[in-house]
């Protein structure tokens, strides 16, 4: 069949349809992913469209996969962090949803108490195991949409399923059918997509699920699971780890539209931040990501990242208020005692710090220089420098501009600065090889009067 695409505004091909290929052993793909090597990643040479959305947006699953590599949050801890989360987002609902696990009273409270504060966005999402129970208790708590489990790899179907792949399509497909008859809009997270023998299982599956949507006329998501970070966005890479071949394999041969595809990603090969733009840039309207990047293994893709890269790529924040991810971050540190790795980019307490003497004189004539960014209008947090042997007049003086928060660069030759630079001299004259802290510094000042 042959139909005129408006987007594109071309003809395209539509009779690409996959049929389940129902095999007798598992494809495991062991050329590429032998266990004991580090996996190989492979080419084709097959370049996928760039086929970016209308609207992208972000989806969080800080109080799901979030909670599962950590003490759970308190329920005063989830309704503070999901109330930054919504100004962080702001009205346009750039955070869209946000996903929450239904199972205990502490669960349930805190999805109650986050309803009370009437925010429109982020919409409260659920997460359920694929069964009658979970189905009632969902729509006992009024959910419009859950998360359903799909593993889709043969690792998954075969190994802890102990499935063949018909079966557990089946079975799938029989879970998704309950939850439309429930009312409930699933979003289907395949597991383990980038293991999964696409074109054998993910695309068929992903036709027949097509199918039911249209026959139900209930939305349904589908949520692409890089579950080990295997993903790569490199152009002409082949399948099963190519993530613009995922997400344009599941825009036209499973028929599903881009709102609907949504891309979750693992930061185990450090990956995490630009898979999910690839997967913007190739057709997935959400990703999904968590707050601190925090979640199973090495995390999922830092949410407050995302927000960055969405102004990247779309020259606007849309209403997103930047400065919020400092807040989240001092109340990750304060309330809730997790400790910020130093040079976590936008939020680590020395990611825009420098030592180099001859750096902090750049940034002391203009702080362009060695700044990414206005970073003390966009995140709340202006550049600062350490003090060390090397740091000179010029590190002294843009620290001390720092603390005074003055607006003007400071002069080197200020006599507040020479007095602290004497002090750091006979520091280091000593014997001293380490850094001197800020607490240090202002003690010293004060001892001088300088402040």
């Amino acid at each position: 069949m042959i139909e005129f695409s408006h987007k594109k505004n071309v003809l395209m091909e539509c009779e690409y349809k996959y049929s389940l290929q129902d095999v007798a052993q598992p494809v495991l793909y062991r050329d590429m992913f032998k266990y004991g090597e580090i996996p190989k990643c492979t080419f084709n040479q097959r370049l996928t469209p760039l086929n970016p959305p209308d609207e992208i947006w972000i989806t969080d699953t800080t109080f799901r996969d979030g909670q599962q590599s950590r003490a759970p949050y308190t329920v005063k801890q989830i309704v503070d962090l999901y109330t930054l989360m919504s100004k962080l987002g702001g009205p346009q609902g750039k955070i869209r949803q946000c996903e929450f696990f239904l199972y205990n009273e502490t669960d349930q409270k805190a999805v109650e108490k986050c309803r009370e504060l009437g925010f429109e966005y982020p919409e409260i999402t659920g997460w359920i195991r694929a069964n009658k129970e979970d189905f009632a208790l969902a729509k006992r708590m009024g959910m419009r949409e859950c998360g359903i489990l799909v593993s889709c790899s043969d690792y998954h179907i075969f190994k802890k399923l102990k499935l063949t792949r018909k079966q557990a399509m089946d079975k799938y497909l029989g879970v998704v059918k309950e939850a439309l008859n429930a009312g409930i809009h699933p979003r289907c997270h395949l597991e383990d997509i980038t293991r999964a023998d696409f074109y054998g299982f993910v695309a068929p599956f992903a036709t027949q699920l097509s199918m039911l949507m249209q026959d139900s006329d209930i939305p349904i998501k589908i949520r692409a699971c890089d579950t080990m970070g295997y993903g790569v966005p490199y152009p002409g890479a082949s399948m099963p780890r190519s993530v613009p071949g995922i997400i344009y394999g599941l825009n036209v041969y499973g028929g599903f539209p881009s709102e609907l595809i949504e891309w979750h990603g693992h930061n185990d090969f450090y990956k995490s931040v630009v898979n999910s733009a690839t997967a913007w840039l190739y057709g997935a309207s959400a990703v999904n990501c968590s707050l601190l990047g925090i979640g199973e293994r090495t995390g999922n893709t830092p949410l407050e990242a995302m927000v960055i890269e969405y102004a990247q790529l779309r020259g606007t924040l849309d209403g997103m208020d930047t400065t919020v991810i400092r807040d989240i971050a001092d109340y990750y540190e304060k309330e809730i005692g997790f400790e910020v790795w130093d040079k976590m980019p936008f939020i680590g307490r020395d990611f825009n710090m420098t030592r180099a003497g001859i750096h902090a004189d750049g940034m002391l004539k203009d702080e362009e220089i060695y700044n990414i960014f206005d970073t003390g209008k966009i995140l709340k947090s202006p550049p600062s420098v350490s003090i060390t042997s090397t740091s000179g007049f010029a590190g002294i003086a843009v620290w001390l501009g720092s603390y005074l928060k003055l607006d003007k660069p400071l002069d080197k030759r200020d006599e507040r600065v020479v007095k602290l630079k004497s002090w750091v001299d006979a520091q280091y004259d000593a014997g001293r090889e380490t850094i001197i802290g800020t607490d240090e510094m202002i003690q010293a000042g004060k001892e001088m009067n300088l402040f």
